[in-house]
């Protein structure tokens, strides 16, 4: 399950190429990918080494590093292990931590960049604005923010966190004080002393919160559902295990393995939720241990089911939460005013600031609604309300268009990495099946549906659809649209194989 990736070697010749290429006419390539987190920079690392053609990296930021360049909020940190949130190809002993903080991540995915040769092919502040397909020469013109460029194969790598989203509040332009979104925090301004509102109360909210209360005059926090926090149980690592990691063959992929199967085994839970009243049991008595006031614990108590939502890790929110200078409301915000926020029962909280933990754009991936097919029409419009991919990551009618962190990709238990890695085995398979015949691929429409069914079965009667909520997993449509729904394993056992009946293969009909 955690097979390690071959790193390819950066040629010479490559390196000529992507640097001619950015100033030849027309700028064309052979693979284009969009987004240089994880996911792109995974991509990069493995799909180079197929051909001998120019690899460009299109980010739209000063610099790499996806939604652990955006997210620099105080405590920011990964919720899965740092052994496990890594690349297999790429294992680091320089973890200091069990669960990594977002500097050291964002530091590791620069290295991983810089070992690998990615740092030419990346085209920095070059935001792609449009994606078409020319039937005609079986390529895809990309609009960017420094012009017009061809690719024969395009990784759309955009990730599913990466736009934020504000909730619909009447007045939210009127405010006077200082007002951002958790993943564009506001360095600049000093909370110290400063009336404080949190509207939210998801993974970035649990992370920020018990960093800015100890500073803070006051501060209210609007949730409008509790979530389930479970104790984080961080540890440093210690100089000597990161030596053992450095030196003694096999360990740190031992302990990676461990990890994984310690998570893997807890999807039966998700699977079967009679199985989660033991969690429960565990995030309840974490709760009463942290906060004392029978009030302030009604508060904080779940009503539903735990899996629903995700699953939250943190031994400071509770703890923080029962301050006696942050007050939790549990009705939401009406609106806002210039000198603060009026919830839905009327009540006016004067604050000085307003922080949004509110999440992201999850209805789809970032610029599939500016990705046409051959006749003009938009990948979001194909999908409407509930989005479909061959294993998550192909779309009929796109032919040499691969997601990453496509519909059904995103995990509720363990380490989205693994998810990449296996994807990148399968565009791996079928971009090296184009590049052969010299054509185009594509999934049927066949295909793509009956893989869309065999998601819904697999979400039957889980924790997500019966858990007594409603979460982002969930699209406009009621359906499961963004978790895969079982193993790790069951995945990646469907995307290692190429099944040519699977597909439809078109052979360039003109001369290139």
């Amino acid at each position: 399950m955690v097979g390690v990736l071959p790193k390819p070697e950066l040629t010479d010749r490559e390196t000529t190429m992507v640097t001619a290429q950015t100033t030849a006419s027309p700028d064309h390539h052979v693979l284009a990918i969009v987004g240089s987190g994880f996911a792109g920079i995974g991509a990069a690392v493995r799909l180079s080494k197929l051909h001998e053609g120019s690899v460009v990296i299109f980010e739209r930021a000063a610099t790499l590093g996806g939604v652990w360049r955006d997210n620099d909020y105080p405590g920011a940190a990964c919720d899965v292990q740092s052994l496990l949130y890594s690349f297999s190809f790429a294992p680091s002993h320089r973890w200091r931590h069990t669960f990594a903080r977002q500097a050291e991540i964002r530091e590791y995915l620069e290295r991983v960049a810089r070992e690998n040769g990615l740092l030419p092919r990346l085209r920095a502040e070059c935001a792609v604005t449009s994606m078409t397909w020319d039937p005609s020469t079986a390529r895809w013109t990309l609009e960017t923010a420094r012009g017009t460029s061809t690719a024969d194969h395009v990784v759309l790598a955009t990730g599913s966190l990466a736009d934020p989203t504000l909730p619909a509040v009447d007045g939210i332009e009127s405010f006077e004080g200082v007002m951002f979104h958790s993943s564009q925090w506001d360095h600049e301004t000093d909370l110290s002393g400063r009336r404080v509102a949190v509207v939210g109360t998801g993974a970035s909210a649990i992370q920020f919160v018990p960093k800015i209360q100890p500073i803070v005059g006051s501060l209210t926090v609007f949730q409008r559902t509790a979530p389930w926090v479970m104790p984080r149980e961080d540890k440093p690592i210690s100089s000597t295990r990161r030596a053992l990691l450095r030196t003694i063959p096999g360990y740190q992929r031992a302990l990676r393995a461990l990890i994984y199967a310690e998570r893997e085994i807890k999807l039966l839970a998700f699977r079967h939720p009679f199985l989660m009243a033991i969690g429960e049991k565990e995030g309840r008595a974490h709760l009463h241990h942290a906060v004392r006031d029978p009030e302030l614990r009604d508060k904080l108590t779940p009503n539903y089911r735990m899996g629903c939502k995700r699953i939250l890790l943190s031994d400071e929110y509770y703890p923080a939460l029962a301050q006696p200078n942050v007050n939790v409301e549990t009705v939401g915000v009406s609106r806002v005013t210039p000198r603060g926020v009026v919830d839905a029962n009327g009540t006016a909280h004067e604050v000085d600031a307003i922080i949004f933990g509110t999440g992201f754009e999850t209805s789809r991936l970032p610029l599939t609604d500016r990705v046409f097919d051959g006749r003009g029409r938009s990948m979001a419009d194909g999908w409407g309300d509930s989005p479909r991919a061959y294993l998550g990551t192909m779309v009929a009618n796109f032919p040499n268009l691969y997601l990453m962190h496509g519909p059904n990709i995103a995990l509720g238990h363990t380490s989205v990495i693994l998810m990449f890695e296996s994807q990148i085995h399968y565009i791996e398979r079928v971009m090296a099946h184009a590049l052969r015949t010299g054509g185009s691929v594509e999934p049927t429409v066949t295909a793509q549906a009956q893989y869309a069914d065999k998601i819904d079965d697999l979400t039957d009667g889980t924790v997500w659809t019966s858990g007594g909520c409603s979460s982002w997993y969930l699209d406009p449509a009621g359906r499961n649209s963004n978790l895969w729904p079982g193993s790790i394993l069951g995945y990646r056992s469907r995307a290692m194989r190429f099944d040519r009946s699977r597909h439809t293969t078109r052979i360039r009909a003109v001369a290139r």
